[in-house]
């Protein structure tokens, strides 16, 4: 009877039923595990501690816009080669694998209604190169400023970026005055521009067009800033604040108007363009 003497082992992970890896998420905040579909309905925002993940720029669209109100525009500008960059790899084959994920640039740009206001808008998207301003984002987004001039309509512009695209130079760099030209020329006509800010927003973007809103909006924890904070501690040898170049912080010490939890963004946005900006809503 050695059966009855069998050693019983005690169960391991391994002995568990797999659960499927595309149902649930954890929070990267407070780690909390969450189902998925819960967490999409609460728009990527932690429903335990309130963190923001990073979601698509088609995401953002349809948070803000009127649904079926969106018209995108210059959807075919493609990066060209300039400096024919190569690092590990060459820059086209960079940009064809970005593509190969299902987008075209690092921006989409076009008009919509956002609660029954007519805007121009453009979302920045990180999935493509870490959302890198080129040539192209530059150009998309100063065409989408000039249509809220013709169409003298409030501009909005989402981002999420890097930086400059190194891979473009000069090139990339001088987007930083073409952007700011264009919406100086808003603000002579008085039109207004509304800038959200999203994590991470850093480097030539958060230099230029992201801090020139007439309302300068951040989500929750967001990183914004230019350089980052070991370049900085190393440059003034000094040890930077807790919270340093989060979207708080900045809100705190006036460079950020307000942080604004994406589950109230539209509404907020909707908001301001009423009662600041009611000369244009129609």
């Amino acid at each position: 009877m050695a059966w009855f003497r069998k050693d019983k082992k005690p169960l391991t992970a391994q002995d568990r039923r797999d659960v499927p890896t595309d149902v649930f998420d954890k929070c990267p905040g407070c780690g909390e595990i969450m189902y998925r579909e819960r967490l999409a309905q609460n728009l990527n925002a932690c429903p335990a501690c309130g963190h923001h993940m990073r979601i698509s720029a088609e995401a953002y669209l349809s948070i803000l816009l009127d649904r079926g109100t969106f018209e995108e525009m210059d959807e075919d500008l493609r990066a060209a080669d300039p400096l024919e960059f190569r690092d590990s790899k060459a820059y086209p084959d960079r940009i064809a694998a970005a593509e190969a994920k299902g987008k075209a640039e690092a921006v989409i740009t076009g008009t919509g209604r956002l609660d029954d206001i007519d805007v121009a808008v453009a979302v920045m998207d990180f999935d493509f190169i870490g959302g890198s301003m080129g040539s192209v984002v530059g150009e998309k987004i100063s065409r989408a400023a000039k249509r809220a001039l013709d169409d003298e309509t409030p501009l909005i512009i989402v981002s999420a970026s890097g930086g400059a695209r190194m891979q473009e130079g000069i090139f990339s760099l001088m987007q930083m005055a073409k952007t700011s030209a264009v919406l100086a020329r808003l603000h002579e006509k008085g039109l207004p521009f509304v800038s959200i800010i999203t994590n991470p927003t850093t480097g030539g973007v958060t230099a230029s067009f992201a801090m020139l809103g007439d309302v300068n909006f951040a989500e929750p924890g967001a990183l914004i800033g230019f350089a980052g904070p070991r370049v900085i501690e190393e440059t003034i040898k000094q040890e930077l604040p807790d919270g340093f170049q989060r979207a708080e912080f900045l809100r705190d010490h006036g460079m950020v108007d307000r942080v604004v939890d994406r589950r109230e963004l539209k509404e907020m946005v909707a908001l301001v363009l009423r009662h600041t900006f009611a000369g244009w809503t129609r």
